[in-house]
C-alpha cells in the first residue's frame, strides 16, 4: 500500500494526428483495453480517460480524438473534444507516427501545440517499422518548432520503451492523492463501452466498405437476474445502400460483428453478455444532438 503523502498523480493528455498511435499507447500503459482502435482514420471519437499505475503514481491519461481538418459538424465536435482534453493536463504528450512522419496534417497541431503553456513531450511511435534516419530528422524538426522537454521512442504494438516511458510519466507527476480507486482503468461505463467495442468490430470487419462516420447506439443496457448482461444496440448508418454492407448476405455479417463484439465485452466485463444489434438508416445522425450526448460529444455549430 503506497502511503498518502508518498503518492504521486497527474493528468497527461495524449494528442496527435489521426493514426499515431495514440490509443494503442494507451491501452498498452494502462495493460488492458480503455479505447478501441483501428486501422480507419479518426477511430476515437471522444475524450476517453484511462488510468495507470506505475508505483508511487497514478497516470491519468487522457486519450483524445485525432487532430485533423474539420469539414463536418462530427469532425468539428471531435477537433473540440481533443483539445478540452488537453485542457489543464499536467503534460501534454505529442504522439507521432515515426513511420509516416511529418506533414501537412500535422501542422495546425505543432502551431496550436506552439502556443499552449503546458509542458510538452515527444513520443515517436511505430519506431519498430520506422527508418531510424528519419526518427532524428522528425526529432529535430519538432525541437526546433515547440518547446520539448523530453523525447521517447517508443513503439506501442510491440511494446519497445514503453517501461521506460511508464516510469518517466510518474516521475514527472506532482505529488498527490489519487484521483481514482486503485483498481478503476477507466472513467467510461459499461455502457458506452459496450458501443464502442461494436462499434470496433465495425471497423475491423468492414474497414474499406464501410465509411466511418457510422455510429453504435446503447439503447438498453440492463443486469438480468441470473447475473449476466443483456444490450440491445442500433448500428446508424447514412445511407440504405450502406444496410446491406453491415448485414452481409443472410444477415451473416452483422451475426459475425455480433459475436466478436459480444465475446469480448463478456471478457472485459467478466459476465454473460446477451448482445442484440439492430441497424438503422438514419440519414441525419449527424445532426442529432441526441446521439452527440450519447457518444459522449459535445455539440457544436
Amino acid at each position: 500500500m503506497v502511503e498518502q503523502n508518498a503518492k504521486r498523480c497527474g493528468v497527461i493528455a495524449i494528442v496527435g494526428a489521426p493514426n499515431a498511435g495514440k490509443s494503442t499507447l494507451v491501452n498498452a500503459l494502462v495493460g488492458q483495453k480503455v479505447a478501441i482502435t483501428s486501422a480507419k482514420a479518426q477511430t476515437t471519437r471522444t475524450r476517453v480517460m484511462g488510468v495507470a499505475i506505475d508505483g508511487d503514481a497514478q497516470l491519468v491519461l487522457v486519450d483524445t480524438p485525432g487532430i485533423f481538418a474539420p469539414r463536418r459538424r462530427l469532425d468539428r465536435a471531435m477537433v473540440q473534444a481533443a483539445w478540452g482534453g488537453a485542457q489543464g493536463a499536467d503534460l501534454i504528450a505529442l504522439v507521432v507516427d515515426g513511420k509516416a512522419g511529418l506533414g501537412a496534417k500535422m501542422e495546425p497541431i505543432i502551431d496550436a501545440l506552439a502556443a499552449r503553456k503546458e509542458r510538452k513531450w515527444l513520443i515517436l511511435n511505430k519506431v519498430d517499422i520506422a527508418i531510424k534516419e528519419k526518427l532524428l530528422l522528425h526529432t529535430q524538426r519538432l525541437t526546433d518548432k515547440l518547446d520539448i522537454a523530453e523525447t521517447y521512442f517508443v513503439s506501442a504494438q510491440t511494446g519497445d520503451g514503453l517501461p521506460e516511458l511508464k516510469s518517466a510519466f510518474a516521475a514527472a507527476m506532482p505529488r498527490g492523492p489519487w484521483h481514482f480507486p486503485a483498481d478503476q482503468v477507466s472513467d467510461a461505463t459499461d455502457r458506452m463501452l459496450a458501443a464502442e467495442i461494436t462499434r470496433e468490430q465495425l471497423y475491423h470487419q468492414l474497414h474499406a466498405e464501410l465509411p466511418y462516420a457510422a455510429a453504435v447506439d446503447t439503447e438498453q443496457y440492463k443486469e438480468r437476474p441470473d447475473g449476466s448482461v443483456e444490450i440491445h444496440q442500433q448500428i446508424l448508418i447514412g445511407r440504405t445502400s450502406q444496410r446491406a454492407i453491415v448485414l452481409g448476405k443472410g444477415g451473416q455479417r452483422l451475426k459475425e460483428i455480433g459475436s466478436k463484439a459480444r465475446a469480448e465485452l463478456a471478457q472485459l466485463l467478466g459476465v454473460t453478455v446477451h448482445l442484440y444489434l439492430h441497424v438503422k438508416v438514419k440519414e441525419d445522425w449527424e445532426d442529432d444532438r441526441g446521439i452527440y450526448r450519447d457518444i459522449g460529444l459535445d455539440w457544436v455549430e
